[in-house]
């Protein structure tokens, strides 16, 4: 039996996550009665990249997936949530994805920055959490003598 790795495991989470999105956007896009390029050109991106969107071939950014959502008529949260940018776990109105997102005094690429250092940071005191469980020798000895 091959053994899988982590990165194929993570990567393989993303293409679902991106082909779900495409799937999701397509199924929007139809329901609206809109083609492809009528989209693209409402959206303000191009009729190609589009496309590679709803195939699965592309991530887009929050902003990208901002217009599209105001093209069709539908809440980018529920697409960034699609996309893997926001969890839903986080909740809309208060999370702290969405405040980084919405602020327009930053540029697409340091949004995206901020949000990769926040989910790390998730992710590290999840694994702190995790580890806090566990009994470390020594630890009773050095907090008993403060000296």
């Amino acid at each position: 039996m091959a053994k899988v790795t982590v990165g194929e495991r993570v990567g393989g989470r993303v293409n679902q996550t991106l082909e779900s999105l495409g799937d999701y956007l397509k199924e929007q896009r139809l329901g609206a009665r809109l083609s492809l390029r009528q989209l693209a050109d409402q959206a303000g991106v191009s009729n190609p990249y589009l496309s590679q969107i709803e195939r699965g071939l592309r991530k887009p950014s929050a902003e990208v997936l901002n217009q599209i959502a105001k093209a069709l008529r539908i809440s980018a949260e529920s697409l960034y949530v699609r996309a893997g940018i926001i969890s839903p776990e986080d909740g809309v109105g208060g999370s702290v994805e969405l405040a980084i997102l919405g602020d327009t005094g930053l540029t697409e690429r340091q949004k995206q920055s901020l949000l990769d250092v926040y989910s790390s940071f998730l992710a590290l005191n999840a694994g702190l959490d995790a580890d806090a469980t566990a009994v470390v020798p020594g630890a009773d000895e050095e907090s008993a003598d403060p000296k």
